[in-house]
């Protein structure tokens, strides 16, 4: 699974940390709140959190890896060995997205922080070749989104390529945030919006029609208005992207397994789906990983996978992708 060229949409830079660098980092700036200082052990502990059914738990995972990624460098560090890392799994094109605001802790401003990111990736890029752009989020349950927006315009011709809007859906719905995206239509900045994971099919239609989303972060919840709803409908007519995430996804109780993700019936439907791995840190995954997954529970080989990589090409916030498209042509059709 390694070996086949792969596209990644939607994928968290806080967390895909590797675990050495987090206990490193932790020494070298006096943190001394990690569960343990064995890089093996913390990794267990990351996924045990997340895999525990506590929210607690759960966002005590971010705590630490934002706690480590409050000065410069280390935001350096962390983005250049995220590139390093996606491409010793085969990735060919991504986006790697996070909240600016998360890391202005200790006195950097979000300029500061998505030029330290956006220097990791170059310097990342220099080592593999491996191209990763931005996405910048802004979290629905704060008041920075606005501030967030305008920085992804400011920097749009230096790798940060979109907006999202992240955080806990129930209680924040997307329309919170439309004058956010008005703004960002009118100076043509393409968004995704999370919706459709830890809320229903109606965070969906409000990010798809009222905030005029063409990629959805997750959305896998759509599958709860088949066979005949009129938001499935919709979203399968106009071929909204949806950026699942299929371990992350069992994390969050979307299914209890990975046979029964709703992913191959959406696949199978004809929805525009693609595979990514959110949090590869805490869900412990990797995209070969959720290659492989779903070739077990699923039956899936080569054309299933070149099928849902073209689909992440293709809705990739990316203007130019005919290189991509090679790679991946000849990636496949030579196995």
């Amino acid at each position: 699974m390694k070996h086949l060229p792969k596209v990644l949409l939607h994928d968290h830079l806080d967390g895909g940390l590797r675990a050495e660098t987090i206990i490193e980092i932790a020494d070298q700036i006096g943190y001394t709140k990690l569960p343990t200082q064995n890089s093996s052990e913390l990794a267990d502990w990351f996924q045990a959190a997340c895999d525990s059914g506590s929210l607690e738990r759960y966002l005590e995972t971010f705590d630490h890896t934002i706690a480590v990624m409050q000065r410069q460098e280390d935001i350096v560090r962390v983005a250049k060995e995220t590139v390093i890392d996606l491409h010793n799994d085969g990735v060919i094109y991504a986006e790697v997205r996070v909240a600016p605001e998360h890391f202005t802790k200790k006195g950097l401003t979000m300029e500061d922080v998505t030029e330290a990111m956006l220097e990791g990736y170059r310097q990342g890029e220099t080592i593999t070749g491996l191209k990763v752009n931005t996405i910048l989020c802004g979290m629905r349950q704060w008041d920075k989104s606005q501030k967030v927006a305008e920085i992804v315009v400011k920097y749009r011709e230096h790798g940060v390529v979109g907006f999202d809007i992240a955080g806990p859906e129930k209680g924040f719905p997307p329309t919170l945030q439309k004058e956010t995206f008005d703004y960002l239509k009118r100076h043509e900045v393409p968004f995704t919006i999370h919706a459709g994971e830890g809320d229903g099919i109606e965070s969906i239609n409000l990010a798809v029609n009222s905030c005029g989303a063409k990629r959805i972060g997750h959305g896998v919840r759509i599958a709860e208005d088949l066979p005949n709803g009129d938001l499935a409908k919709e979203i399968l007519d106009m071929q909204i992207h949806l950026e699942i995430c299929p371990t992350s996804n069992l994390q969050t109780g979307i299914a209890d397994t990975y046979a029964h993700h709703p992913i191959k019936k959406l696949f199978d439907l004809g929805f525009n789906v693609g595979l990514n791995t959110d949090n590869r840190l805490m869900s412990r995954t990797s995209m070969s990983h959720e290659f492989s997954e779903c070739a077990k529970a699923f039956g899936w080989g080569i054309p299933e996978f070149k099928e849902l990589t073209l689909n992440a090409l293709n809705n990739a916030f990316l203007a130019e992708k005919s290189h991509y498209f090679k790679v991946i042509g000849a990636g496949y059709d030579q196995l």
